[in-house]
């Protein structure tokens, strides 16, 4: 998902390259370059160590086109990713909507070289938002109920949401959602503060807002529901490289998977992101030893 840029990252994350094979209890866990994605990564380290694993960590490596190369090379094992976002880049031509269709799909496109432990019931996606005052203006529920105001709405967003399916096109094929070119405000902080701050300063009507930040319940927003899945599914998914696939790798993940729900991902975004800025290793530590992952898994 592109979403902005968290502190703590190398100049070079993936420095010194790695090799396929070997031990499979030594993992590099690596994590996209936002602090959700850091967070999460640092959630699975923590848990795999208290397996006995030795864990390295490349953390904030960039966006998919630099780590699922990464993982297929080898640079790195393993790393947290999203189902419908990791599913329209391994094939763009998926009709998949629904969460099961989605890991259904994905669990295809993988290939050889690459595979998912189970989705955590989590979910992070996109989302149309907007304030209470705006909401109750138009009297706004879903997306839907957006599209009669069209000309009128400012929309804040990636700039790669002006053209990808999901975006500008999916809400005005689905919904009648027809934002004029001029009205579309790209931010390249993927729902972060400088987005938050133009849709709260009434800059913009609209942004594009993940459904884990905390700042739609601090800021009082209002999430539009999606009843036509504009949207994919996005719950998270841990992607590792095949080659360190073991049972205990497996039974590991999958027990932190079923502890991630979307309101646990909520509380560790707080924790990192909130007026506490809690360090992501530091506050994933807490989650592992709060949710009993932090000793060995019978």
């Amino acid at each position: 998902m592109a979403l902005s840029a968290c502190g703590g990252s190398t100049s070079n994350p993936l420095g010194g390259g790695g090799g396929c094979g070997g031990d499979t209890t030594k993992v590099t866990v690596g994590s996209a370059n936002f602090p959700e994605s850091e967070t999460v990564a640092d959630v699975y380290a923590a848990a795999l160590r208290a397996n006995g694993f030795g864990i390295d960590t490349k953390l904030n490596i960039g966006s998919r086109e630099a780590y699922v190369p990464a993982l297929k090379q080898c640079s790195i094992d393993l790393i947290p990713d999203y189902t419908g976002n990791l599913l329209q880049y391994l094939d763009k031509l998926s009709t998949a909507t629904t969460p099961d269709e989605v890991t259904a799909a994905l669990t295809k496109a993988l290939g050889d070289q690459l595979a998912i432990g189970a989705p955590a019931p989590g979910e992070d996606s996109d989302a149309v938002v907007v304030t209470k005052a705006t909401a109750d203006k138009w009297n706004l529920t879903s997306i839907a109920d957006l599209a009669p105001h069209s000309a009128e709405v400012k929309l804040a967003a990636p700039a790669e949401f002006s053209e990808r399916p999901g975006g500008l096109p999916g809400l005005k094929k689905n919904y009648g959602l027809d934002i004029p070119a001029a009205n579309f405000v790209p931010i390249a902080d993927g729902g972060g503060p400088a987005t938050v701050k133009a849709l709260t300063d009434g800059q913009v009507t609209a942004a594009d807002i993940f459904t884990t930040s905390p700042a739609i319940a601090t800021n009082n927003l209002v999430v539009l529901t999606d009843p036509k899945h504009n949207f994919p599914p996005q719950n998270v998914v841990p992607l590792y490289n095949t080659a360190k696939k073991s049972d205990k790798l497996v039974k590991v993940l999958d027990a932190v998977s079923a502890k991630l729900t979307t309101a646990e991902l909520i509380s560790l975004n707080t924790a990192v992101s909130g007026s506490g800025k809690t360090e992501p290793a530091a506050a994933a530590g807490q989650w592992v030893a709060a949710q009993g992952l932090d000793k060995p898994i019978a």
